[in-house]
């Protein structure tokens, strides 16, 4: 449903219908839709709570938590799931049109409605050049010195441009 119509478009109703179970199961097992959409999309780790510890806080300083928090959960489950996802969406438009509405409506699209003082659509994709582009460089080549470097440095030279994309002064 969400290939099919997107995220606006896939409601818990259609969903569940499609599924065959009333939409009360989809909302017990999962919590909502965006809590689906994360399992259906098979991240690894849920970006609610990385948002969760992200957002609070400083919004000058916001880029530098929220490439904390990634790298900690990247770091943690080894990359690999995160590597199988990027390499996913390379070559597969379905999961990346899915991964693409999930940068910009789900997860940036929240962290920007919050700190962007303007052209958050703009903003969302840059950002998304960030993050994912680190994520590939770093888990998928395994370019060096990037790859093996401790998260206080990647971070020192990330998050300046990053927390320009969220909240600096854009062209």
């Amino acid at each position: 449903m969400f290939a099919e119509r997107g995220y606006d478009g896939a409601t818990v109703r259609a969903i569940a219908e499609r599924a065959g179970v009333d939409p009360a199961m989809v909302n017990h097992w999962f919590g909502g839709k965006e809590p689906l959409f994360v399992a259906a999309l098979n991240l690894p780790a849920d970006p609610a709570s990385i948002l969760g510890g992200a957002l609070p806080g400083d919004p000058e300083q916001l880029a530098e938590r929220m490439l904390g928090r990634l790298l900690q959960v990247w770091d943690e489950t080894g990359g690999a799931q995160l590597a199988t996802l990027l390499q996913s969406i390379a070559s597969h438009d379905v999961a990346a049109g899915l991964l693409r509405e999930f940068i910009g409506r789900v997860l940036v699209g929240k962290v920007l409605s919050t700190v962007a003082p303007d052209r958050p659509e703009l903003r969302a994709s840059l950002c998304g050049t960030q993050v994912f582009g680190l994520a590939f460089v770093r888990y998928v080549l395994k370019v060096e010195p990037l790859a093996s470097a401790d998260h206080a440095t990647v971070i020192a030279a990330v998050a300046p441009n990053l927390q320009r994309y969220l909240t600096g002064p854009l062209p």
